[in-house]
């Protein structure tokens, strides 16, 4: 057993390692350093401590008893010490020896901390993109209890109207979410690529999302890059440049994504993977097995593609830390890797994905199969019944489930739906495990036929052929430029002001009567022009697509989740 256990970083992984060792090992020596005079705070809730869903900074750094996560408090009440305000700048293997440097402390002067057993919790740091001004003052990164302290400050002196936030992936959005909610700023995200998640979900699931927050006040700039920041005179922060606008504002956030801290186990010779994460096996060990690593700072295998990836969540550090601690111990615990689950809140509505989106299992090699639907997120009889959107990627080989995306109303909801996917998907759950996957059912939460059964159903008909769908950002695309046709199988009601709008290209002829007139589609139904079959949600449409194709009209795409998909991603047709 070790005698000595030296843990770098004191945030999330660190915290962890050390608190669940000093509970099986009352005697093993543990000491904590960090860079930083805060210690063992939740970061993934800065954005709603700016947005003032938590209302002061100490919660953040505090235990559900309110004890404040200090040094005081790790070394009184769980056993080990830290020391803050102390950087690593060496570590010399060889020697299991850390060299430091006590920032508080005047001159160069360094000192080393041995150990029998070493663990890497560096986290990682924002990415500063290189371009003019980042340096300005009211230019932000968010990664520390520091600068949510700075953002907050600057915005409740009133000095704050506008704000740019360069970056379009969680935090982004998340921050985007708390300038212009509570404090009402006028807040544009910038974003190069095409659209928002482009990490997490698939396009038309991001489309979801780009909706809301359009609605919801903030302006949105996707496929335009950020060419610089300027200032005014008293060189503060005065307007974004981008390829294509400029965009007065008072503040910046930078929510470009990060880059795992893994300087110092490069420089000691530890092995790196190909995103510059440290790369560890089962058992969190590095290329050196008295060194362990984890969260942030981490390399390990997506279980579902096989390659390599960082995941930069407190869940997976904290689930990583309780392994680590366990193996320095002498246990064989291991940490197999990850599928990449995620969910973010986004005004009121909840998002979640797990596993691969689409453009990501493509480029990993896979032949995907898709399906969007839509489906009341309760019984649809049940008061404040709302939509829920889900979508479920396979392998058209092996029908194997690749990636499941889901947002709605419910946020609850929508986590635990991907959730009840997502514990699977390691273990090569296919589309007909999901068509039979068993989830609670009552009227107040759910439907009798699940929305994640549904969604399996729908993917099982694609791979069987009996079902032909379409996109919907498709179909808006092709129906916007004239090149598509609709049949709408709703009522008249519902319909007449679509087809006194668009005319012979959007026909009405409801469900209960399609049999006897379907006739009536005449050019429509003919040709290599899609004709696209539209419900409410797509289960009636499908089944007239099945009847069409009886009648030997196989020109038809069914549009996925229906008009109310078209609702969630577009403004409406009329």
């Amino acid at each position: 057993m070790p005698e000595k256990v030296l843990i770098i970083g004191a945030v999330a992984l660190g915290p962890k390692v050390a608190c669940r060792l000093r509970r099986i090992n009352p005697d093993v020596e543990i000491t904590v350093i960090d860079r930083d005079s805060l210690i063992s705070y939740g970061g993934c809730g800065i954005p709603y401590y700016v947005g003032g869903d938590v209302a002061e900074l100490e919660g953040l750094y505090s235990t559900i008893a309110h004890a404040k996560r200090d040094v005081e408090f790790f070394s009184k009440v769980k056993g080990f010490n830290v020391l803050t305000r102390v950087e690593a700048t060496r570590i010399i293997p060889s020697e299991k020896k850390v060299m430091i440097r006590r920032l508080d402390q005047d001159g160069d002067g360094e000192d080393a901390l041995f150990y029998d057993k070493l663990v890497l919790a560096t986290g990682a740091s924002p990415v500063t993109p290189p371009i003019p001004g980042v340096d300005l003052p009211q230019v932000h990164v968010i990664s520390n209890l520091h600068h949510a302290q700075a953002v907050k400050s600057a915005i409740s002196r009133g000095e704050v109207e506008r704000a740019v936030v360069i970056g379009a992936g969680a935090v982004g959005i998340e921050m985007a979410e708390a300038l212009a909610d509570l404090w009402g700023i006028e807040t544009t995200i910038v974003e190069m690529a095409d659209q928002v998640l482009p990490q997490a979900l698939s396009r038309d699931m991001a489309r979801i999302v780009e909706k809301k927050l359009r609605d919801s006040g903030v302006n949105l700039m996707l496929s335009e890059r950020v060419t610089g920041i300027l200032g005014n005179g008293e060189n503060r922060v005065e307007s974004v440049e981008t390829t294509v606008s400029r965009l007065p504002c008072d503040m910046v956030i930078l929510a470009a994504g990060v880059r795992p801290n893994s300087e110092l186990a490069k420089e000691a010779g530890l092995a790196l993977g190909k995103n510059r994460g440290i790369l560890v096996n089962k058992r969190m060990q590095t290329s050196d097995p008295h060194i362990y690593a984890g969260g942030d700072c981490a390399e390990f295998m997506n279980l579902v593609s096989g390659e390599e990836c960082i995941m930069p969540l407190g869940s997976l550090a904290n689930r990583q830390g309780r392994i680590i601690a366990a193996n320095i111990n002498g246990g064989n615990e291991q940490f197999p890797g990850s599928v990449g689950t995620f969910c973010i809140k986004v005004f009121d509505m909840g998002v979640a994905a797990a596993g691969l989106n689409l453009a990501q299992a493509r480029a990993a090699g896979f032949d995907p199969a898709h399906v969007t639907v839509a489906q009341s997120d309760r019984a649809h009889f049940f008061p404040d019944a709302d939509f829920m959107f889900m979508k479920l990627i396979a392998d058209k080989k092996n029908r194997k489930i690749l990636g499941i995306e889901a947002a709605g109303p419910q946020g609850d909801a929508v986590k635990s739906r991907v959730d009840a996917v997502a514990v699977m998907l390691h273990l090569g759950i296919t589309v007909s495990d999901v068509c039979a996957l068993e989830v609670a059912y009552s009227p107040p939460y759910a439907s009798a036929m699940d929305i994640v059964n549904n969604a399996g159903n729908a993917l099982d008909n694609i791979l069987n052929s009996s079902l032909k769908s379409g996109d919907t950002f498709e179909f808006l695309e092709k129906f916007q430029q004239g090149k598509a046709k609709v049949l709408d199988v709703r009522s008249r009601t519902q319909a007449e002001p679509f087809t006194a709008k668009y005319g012979d290209r959007w026909i009405n002829i409801p469900q209960d009567e399609i049999r006897e007139r379907y006739n009536e589609l005449g050019d429509a139904a003919q040709g290599e022009e899609p004709l696209y079959i539209i419900c409410g949600t797509g289960p009636r449409s499908y089944e007239i697509q099945v009847f069409l194709a009886s009648k030997g009209i196989t020109n038809t795409l069914n549009v996925e989740g229906g008009y109310g998909m078209v609702l969630a991603i577009h403004e409406p047709l009329v």
